[in-house]
């Protein structure tokens, strides 16, 4: 069984955002992509999701239309954007940049000082 990871503050939107880039997705299967592709690590709470598409919509960085899901409800479903495509490359970059130094840091030992 997989150990839950705690989001960092500022994280969510961003995952959110790749989630998305995976596929048009509902509310719901956006929480189901994130556990999948996070290996089960990472459970977001619907109270912090949908306020989070509601800030992404309203920032134009993805876009969402009504339509039908697979147990046949009314759903809203969601894509990224050309500018929410463009805002993950960057988040994706600064977040590999800040990973990398972190993993350095913490890497470092007594003898390397």
């Amino acid at each position: 069984m997989t150990e839950s990871a705690a989001l960092l503050p500022g994280t969510l939107d961003l995952l959110i955002l790749k989630a998305v880039s995976l596929g048009r997705l509902h509310g719901y299967g956006v929480l189901l992509r994130l556990e999948q592709i996070s290996g089960g690590a990472l459970q977001i709470q619907q109270g912090a999701l949908y306020p989070a598409l509601y800030r992404l919509e309203q920032q134009g960085l993805i876009e969402s239309e009504w339509g039908t899901s697979d147990n046949n409800r009314r759903a809203k479903f969601y894509r990224l954007t050309p500018t929410g495509r463009a805002r993950l490359g960057d988040e994706t970059a600064s977040w590999n940049r800040l990973a990398d130094a972190i993993a350095m840091a913490l890497g470092t030992t007594r003898g390397e000082v």
